[in-house]
Parts: structure tokens; C-alpha cells; sequence
């Protein structure tokens, strides 16, 4: 009932922060089958099954796209395959920590160009924390690592935009029953096929829960979030995404922060919170009126 009360750039960023916990918990759950099936593999299985799922629920051969729509899904389909894939394999050749910051360009630029007044300035802690996080300067040069991490911090932002406008051109979650197949076709004819000869039935099962957990959930919650929240504010709270990471590898896989990272949690944190209040969205004057009163008005 708390929710309900919330205003839209709360709810909204309560949405968010979700979808983020949904992703740093699916992650932690793939760990157990990348040794089976490769980081490029156990990505097409997770978007793979979730296309299935999203085309199950949505039956998009019952709704009518308009060409612009339909573009824009299409797009945002391309996006979500190549921030997953281009982030697995950046990870492959350089540390994590290194990749997570090179990636974390893409919504902090957003958060820089588009924001105005205390927004920006609460991107710039917010990249300060992500540092202390991650701590890149103790990683290995790899010029190939670094393009393929630059590609997936691309490929965020365009993720982030697109996700926007596709939520502002459609009702609903319907821009998943596009974007999501176009994603899992991306990826079976670029990482696909390395996983196909090691799939049995187990591994098939634990892709379909993972599909749920990652990506189906948290694009939905994060499709909706965008319908309340400006593009500069999505940014800046995506820079809690390094800190919930932290939490979940101490609690589910014994990794305990040092100093640093403690600071880089305490500096996100702020830098989310401080951000919240400035970042619900205008209404659109050329989007529907539901759409425009979804996002201006308090849950109902």
C-alpha cells in the first residue's frame, strides 16, 4: 500500500533499483553455467528463453505496431543483444571491475549531456563511486577488451533511450514482444552457436528460470521505471547497479568489500538518492493522453 502513495519518480526509481537487484542476483546465478556452456552461450540461453516467454504472454500477432513503433523495438532489440554479448566478452579478456567501469560510460554520459542544474553533479559522484568500486587502474590493458567494453557502454545508452521512447510509443509492455525475439535473433547467429552442442535437458530447464529472473523481469520493471523517470536520472541510478553487485557477491558468494568499495557504495548511494529528487519526467505533448497521465500522475 506504501507504493501507491509513492510519486511517479519514486515509484519509478523503486522499479529500477528492483530490476537492478534482479540483474546482480541473475548474474550470480549464471556463474554456476558459464563453465558449461561459455559467457556467450549462457547469453543466448537467457535471451533465447525469454523471447519465448515475452511472445507466450504478449501474442504479438494480435497487436497492431505502428512502422515507428515497430522501428524503435526493433532497435531496442539490437541493443539489448549487444549490451549483453559485447559486456561478456569484454569480460573474458579483461577484469570485471575494469569493464563494469568502462560500461558505466554509456549511462553516465546520458546522465552528463542530458541532465541539468544538481543532475550532473550527482552523475559526477556517482562516477566517483563507481571508481572506488571497481577500481579499474589495477586491471591489464587490452586494447580489444576496451573496444568491446566501450561497444557495450554504447550499446547501454542506446538501451536507455530507446527503452524510453519505446515505452512512450506503446502501451503496456508490448515493445517487449519486439525488441526481446529481435535480441535472442541477434544472438543465436553471433554467440549461439558455440552453446548448441553442449545443451541437455538440465541445462535447458536452469535457462528458463534464469530467463525470468534475467532478462524478463527486470526489462519489464525497467520499461516501466523509464515511463516515470527522465533519461538523465535512469543514468544516475544505474550507477547503484556496481554496489548492489558488491552486496550480492558478500552474501551469496562470500566476497568481502575492502575500503574502497565501501566508499564507492556510500557515494552511489548518494548520488542516487540525491538524484531521485529531481529526475520525474514532463509530460510528452505528442504521446497519448494514457500514456501522458501514466506518467505524470501518482499510482493508482
Amino acid at each position: 500500500m506504501i507504493l501507491l502513495r509513492l510519486s511517479p519518480a519514486m515509484t519509478g526509481t523503486v522499479m529500477a533499483v528492483t530490476a537492478m537487484c534482479c540483474v546482480q542476483l541473475g548474474l550470480a546465478v549464471s556463474v554456476g553455467l558459464t563453465g558449461q556452456l561459455g559467457a556467450g552461450g549462457v547469453a543466448w540461453l537467457r535471451l533465447a528463453w525469454a523471447a519465448v516467454i515475452v511472445i507466450a504472454f504478449t501474442r504479438p500477432w494480435r497487436m497492431k505496431f505502428h512502422v515507428r513503433a515497430l522501428r524503435t523495438c526493433a532497435l531496442l532489440g539490437v541493443a539489448t543483444a549487444g549490451m549483453t554479448i559485447l559486456f561478456m566478452a569484454a569480460a573474458a579478456r579483461l577484469p570485471l571491475g575494469t569493464v563494469a567501469a568502462l560500461e558505466f560510460l554509456g549511462p553516465l554520459g546520458i546522465a552528463v549531456t542530458r541532465g541539468k542544474g544538481a543532475s550532473r553533479l550527482w552523475a559526477v559522484v556517482a562516477g566517483a563511486g563507481v571508481l572506488a568500486l571497481t577500481e579499474p587502474w589495477h586491471g591489464q590493458t587490452d586494447a580489444a577488451g576496451v573496444l568491446l567494453a566501450l561497444g557495450a557502454a554504447a550499446c547501454w545508452a542506446g538501451y536507455i533511450l530507446l527503452t524510453q521512447r519505446a515505452g512512450d510509443e506503446m502501451t503496456g509492455l508490448h515493445a517487449l514482444s519486439v525488441s526481446m525475439p529481435v535480441a535472442a535473433l541477434v544472438a543465436t547467429f553471433t554467440v549461439g552457436p558455440s552453446a548448441f552442442g553442449h545443451l541437455d535437458p538440465g541445462l535447458l530447464l536452469a535457462g528458463l528460470g534464469l530467463a525470468v529472473l534475467l532478462p524478463v523481469v527486470p526489462f519489464s520493471l525497467e520499461m516501466l521505471a523509464l515511463r516515470r523517470l527522465n533519461a538523465a536520472l535512469f543514468g544516475t541510478l544505474m550507477c547503484l547497479e556496481p554496489a548492489i553487485a558488491l552486496l550480492v557477491g558478500l552474501v551469496f558468494l562470500g566476497q568481502i568489500p575492502g575500503p574502497t568499495a565501501v566508499l564507492g557504495i556510500g557515494l552511489v548511494v548518494a548520488s542516487g538518492i540525491g538524484a531521485t529528487h529531481t529526475g520525474q519526467r514532463e509530460p510528452d505533448a505528442d504521446a497519448p493522453d494514457s500514456l501522458r497521465q501514466d506518467v505524470t500522475a501518482p499510482t493508482a
